[in-house]
């Protein structure tokens, strides 16, 4: 029978789809983590992933099994929990890079001290490949921007927090004479960004492609052109010497930020928990 260490490095391994990172992250040598997957392949009779020479594919049999043994890993993280206090298990969650110079990362120094036996595996990305993983069981959770488009009815997205959609430019410069830094266009943030620019009326003559916001933010302090960006919570934007930030013309735009999972999954306290915790976090800070 599998050992908790054999089903954790399955988890792993449908993260990464490379048995050597998922080495990495939970400590064993990449031989040590391939024999294990085949232990497990060899107890259930099937085979979990498709190979090739570069990286593991989760298959349906993979997939059908990553929601069952999250469950075996909920259940195992939980014994003792009734002499413990406060929360304890790992959650893995899904955080776009934004979120965490935003309320977000304001708010995970709060989580440590708060839970000290909770453990939060965090992976970044973007909003839109962060719901097929929650989808699919390889994350528990993500903190995402409000999607564009109806969820699937099995999937839960939950306000955590709103950040004013700013134009900015260099300081000194004109903006009328300088290329657009447009985010992304088929990403969520990147759709929000272009209803920034129809509702405010504004005229894009020339623009470049960035898909990171915190990069646009940086190219904009360079002098490389102008942008539209959610105001970050741990960007001191008063005290940016190379940054003006001006009105949007006609109405503001918020980027509404939120804790995306599936409605039924074993680590809903956790989430839950985090919730408030974000709540708490945000009305302190006002």
């Amino acid at each position: 029978m599998s050992s908790i260490r054999v089903l954790k490095n399955f988890i792993a391994i449908t993260r990464h789809s490379s048995v050597a990172a998922a080495a990495r992250e939970i400590g064993l040598t990449p031989a040590a983590a391939g024999q294990q997957l085949a232990q497990l392949e060899a107890e259930l009779g099937v085979t979990l992933f498709d190979r090739n020479k570069r990286s593991l594919i989760l298959n349906n049999q993979g997939r059908a099994l990553i929601e069952p043994i999250q469950d075996i890993l909920s259940r195992y993280e939980s014994l003792g929990s009734q002499f413990r206090t406060g929360l304890s298990g790992s959650l893995t969650v899904g955080a776009l890079v934004s979120s965490l110079m935003g309320q977000f990362g304001k708010t995970l120094d709060h989580l440590k001290d708060e839970y000290p036996g909770l453990e939060l595996k965090i992976s970044t990305g973007l909003s839109s490949d962060f719901l097929q993983q929650v989808i699919d069981g390889l994350l528990d959770a993500a903190i995402v921007t409000e999607s564009p488009y109806a969820l699937p009815k099995s999937i839960r997205w939950t306000l955590l927090y709103e950040e004013a959609m700013i134009l900015i430019y260099p300081k000194g410069k004109d903006p009328s004479n300088l290329p657009f830094i447009r985010f992304e266009p088929k990403t969520w943030t990147g759709e929000l960004v272009d209803r920034f620019i129809r509702v405010n009326g504004l005229e894009i003559r020339n623009s470049m492609v960035v898909n990171s916001v915190e990069a646009i933010i940086e190219l904009v302090r360079q002098g490389f052109g102008y942008a539209v960006v959610p105001k970050l919570a741990n960007v001191e934007w008063n005290k940016d010497k190379r940054i003006v930030i001006a009105n949007p013309p006609r109405k503001t735009i918020y980027r509404r930020v939120g804790l995306l999972e599936r409605k039924n999954h074993a680590r809903t306290k956790i989430t839950k928990a985090i919730e408030e915790q974000f709540r708490t976090g945000a009305n302190s800070a006002h």
